[in-house]
């Protein structure tokens, strides 16, 4: 997902589907329309998390993490190959963070707020 307070996300396939031999503690990817957007996310003990890409504009973005207090956790490696395996983060990506589903809408909501008004 390539998440901008403009609005701007990335769009991966709806159709595929990433299911990794999943033994206890490890996670499973899938994908989740956000505001008609299907994302891709990790499934991390029964939470969804969604990626912010490295390359996320951080000075807007990170105040409005702030502001609402929300905690991202930064992706382990296998984590980061997965979400770059389903389109979820540009290739290119050497990091990422992960934010909860509740914390993405919070923070989409907030950033709309931003957006001039058509």
């Amino acid at each position: 997902m390539f998440l901008t307070c403009e609005g701007t996300f990335g769009i991966v396939p709806a159709t595929m589907d990433y299911n990794g031999e999943a033994r206890p503690g490890d996670f499973h990817a899938g994908y989740q329309e956000i505001e008609g957007i299907n994302l891709g996310y990790l499934q991390i003990n029964g939470t969804q998390m969604f990626a912010l890409a490295q390359d996320t504009p951080r000075t807007t973005i990170s105040k409005k993490m702030e502001t609402l207090k929300i905690k991202s956790r930064r992706c382990d490696l296998k984590e980061l190959r997965t979400l770059k395996a389903i389109n979820s983060v540009p290739t290119r990506a050497v990091k990422c963070s992960l934010i909860s589903k509740a914390d993405l809408e919070a923070l989409c909501t907030s950033c709309k707020s931003l957006s001039p008004r058509r």
